[in-house]
C-alpha cells in the first residue's frame, strides 16, 4: 500500500513533542477526523461468548469454534476472517486446557509477529505512521518494567513456540515496549473492557489534558472525532489518561507510562485543581499532606472502610471521594443493590460533568449507568432523561450512526 496520508491532516514535527498530527482543514465539533482499522487486536477472554472474536459485534446466538470451543463468531465469514490469527491460539488452547493463560499483551504481540511475517507493505492502519516507528523508550524503562517485559517474552515462548518463529530477544523486548506504550484498550459504551489493539495512525497524536479529539470504537475500528473546533494548522491532541485527577497526579501517570512531562494549558494553569481537591471549609486545621496521602492509599485498598473518615475532610466533589464513590457504586452493582448504586451515581454525575472536558466518555458512561438503573427501578422519566444526556455526548463522540446509539434509542423507544 502506498503512503496516502489522512485527508484533512498531515504528519509534522511538533515543537518540543516530536512527531505529531495537525489539521490541514477545519473540523467542527462532532466531525469525524479520521478512522483507523486495527493493525491487529484481541478480544479479552472474559467477553468470549458475548462478542464476535473477529468483528467484536455484541449479539446472542454466536457460533463457537468447533475445535477449541472457546472462540465465538457471528457467522462463517467472521470465522474464516479470524482464522489466520485464531489458529495461533486454537491448538494451544486445546493442548493446554485450563493452563492456557497468556496475558492480553502477549496474545497481541504474537499476532503482530505473525502479521509482520506475512504483511510486507504498509497497511490501512499505517497511513501516517508505521508500527515499526512506534516509540519504545527502551532507555527509560526501569527494572520493574524490564522484568515485566522478560516475563512476557518467556510467556510468549511458552505458549506460542509450536506455531510461531520468533525474532531475537532484543527485537522482542523492543516490540513489547512499543505495545505497552502505544497499545489501546477497546471499550464499549459503558467503558467496559472488550479487548486490546494497536492503531499506529492513532498513536501518532500527541497528548493534551484538554484534548480537541476523542477516540471511540466501532467494532475493531478506531474513530477519531473532534470535541473542539479545530482550525487548519492546529495540532490534533488526544488524551492518553483519565483526566479526572489533579495536575500532579496526571503528570506522574504520564511520566510513568509515557515518559514525558505534560506542559499543556490545563497543566500549566491548574485551573481545575482547587475544585478537584476541595476540602471541607469547616475544618479548623487543614490536613497535612502525608495525612491526605495515607487516606488516598486507604481509599484504593478498601474504599468502603475509609468512606466515613474521608467524608469528614474531603468534599464530595473531591476527586478521591469521587474515586471512592465510583468503586462503591461498582460494589453495589455487583451485589445487585440497585438503590445503593443509583445513590452513588447521583452523587458522582454532577462533579464528573464539571471536572471532565466536554463530550467525555466517562460522563456519558455514568449517564448510561444511571439511566439504566432508573429504568430498572421503574423511574421511567429520570431514566429516559439520563439516557438522553448520554446520547447528547455520544452523538458527538461516537457519531450518530454508531450501533451503540441505535441500541440506546431502542431502549428509550421501549419505554413509550
Amino acid at each position: 500500500m502506498k503512503t496516502e496520508g489522512i485527508e484533512g491532516t498531515e504528519r509534522f514535527l511538533s515543537p518540543g513533542k516530536g512527531r505529531g498530527l495537525r489539521a490541514t482543514k477545519h473540523f467542527k465539533v462532532g466531525d469525524l477526523v479520521f478512522a483507523c482499522p486495527a493493525y491487529t487486536y484481541v478480544l479479552t477472554v472474559n467477553e468470549r461468548g458475548g462478542h464476535c472474536e473477529c468483528c467484536f459485534t455484541r449479539r446472542e446466538g454466536l457460533s463457537k469454534c468447533g475445535k477449541c470451543k472457546q472462540a465465538y463468531y457471528c457467522n462463517v465469514e467472521c470465522q474464516r476472517g479470524d482464522w489466520p490469527m485464531h489458529k495461533l491460539e486454537c491448538s494451544a488452547m486445546c493442548a493446554y486446557g485450563e493452563n492456557w493463560c497468556p496475558s492480553e499483551t502477549v496474545r497481541l504481540v504474537a499476532r503482530i509477529i505473525l502479521k509482520q511475517k506475512s504483511q510486507t507493505e504498509r497497511t490501512p492502519s499505517e497511513r501516517v505512521l508505521t508500527l515499526r516507528e512506534l516509540e519504545a523508550h527502551l532507555d527509560k524503562l526501569d527494572n520493574e518494567k524490564n522484568e515485566m517485559n522478560d516475563t512476557d517474552i518467556a510467556a510468549l515462548h511458552h505458549f506460542y513456540s509450536r506455531h510461531l518463529d520468533f525474532p531475537d530477544n532484543a527485537a522482542l523486548t523492543e516490540l513489547f515496549a512499543q505495545v505497552n506504550c502505544n497499545g489501546f484498550t477497546i471499550e464499549d459504551e459503558e467503558l467496559s473492557h472488550l479487548g486490546s489493539a494497536v492503531f499506529p495512525d492513532v498513536a501518532l497524536m500527541n497528548h493534551s489534558c484538554s484534548p480537541n479529539v476523542i477516540v471511540t470504537y466501532k467494532g475493531t475500528v478506531a474513530e477519531v472525532r473532534a470535541v473542539q473546533d479545530i482550525s487548519p494548522g492546529e495540532e490534533i491532541f488526544n488524551s492518553y489518561i483519565d483526566l479526572l485527577y489533579p495536575t500532579e497526579d496526571r503528570i506522574e501517570r504520564l511520566r510513568d507510562s509515557y515518559f514525558f512531562t505534560c506542559d499543556c494549558k490545563e497543566c500549566t494553569s491548574k485551573s481545575k485543581d482547587k475544585a478537584k481537591m476541595e476540602i471541607r471549609q469547616k475544618l479548623s486545621t487543614p490536613p497535612e499532606e502525608e495525612e491526605i496521602k495515607q487516606m488516598v492509599i486507604e481509599l484504593l485498598e478498601i474504599c468502603e472502610l475509609s468512606q466515613e473518615k474521608m467524608g469528614s475532610i474531603f468534599a464530595e466533589t473531591n476527586v478521591y471521594m469521587l474515586h471512592m464513590m465510583y468503586q462503591a457504586m461498582g460494589v453495589c452493582l455487583y451485589m445487585q443493590d440497585w438503590d445503593g448504586a443509583m445513590k452513588y451515581g447521583e452523587k458522582i454525575i454532577h462533579p464528573y460533568s464539571v471536572h471532565y472536558p466536554p463530550y467525555s466518555l466517562n460522563v456519558a458512561s455514568m449517564y448510561l449507568k444511571l439511566g439504566r438503573l432508573y429504568l430498572g427501578l421503574e423511574k421511567r422519566t429520570q431514566g429516559v432523561k439520563a439516557l438522553k444526556k448520554a446520547l447528547a455526548i455520544m452523538d458527538v463522540a461516537h457519531g450518530k450512526d454508531h450501533p451503540y446509539i441505535a441500541e440506546i434509542k431502542k431502549e428509550m423507544e421501549e419505554q413509550k
